[in-house]
């Protein structure tokens, strides 16, 4: 997981979704698997596929880290300013 999470740092999102992808095919309770996969689609932009594996994680256990990163995705998603719409 390691590897992974620096490849994520790094930029190197899809090596590690594809990593990811291999490590929950064989091993699907691993709620940390589908946070990271998560936070790697969301660095891609795929804010879909980041929700689907946040929401993943969560149903596996619900005080994972997954809880944060998805309110705070949905926090920004639902934000807009009226104003600017109205000019």
């Amino acid at each position: 997981m390691e590897t992974i999470k620096q490849l994520i740092s790094e930029g190197k999102t899809d090596e590690a979704i594809h990593l990811l992808d291999e490590y929950i095919e064989k091993n699907n309770t691993d709620d940390n698997a589908y946070y990271l996969r998560g936070n790697a689609y969301r660095k891609t932009g795929n804010i879909r596929l980041a929700l689907n594996n946040y929401l993943s994680a969560m149903e596996l256990n619900p005080d994972s880290p997954a809880v944060i990163a998805h309110n705070q995705l949905i926090a920004i998603l639902n934000f807009y300013n009226k104003n600017m719409y109205n000019q």
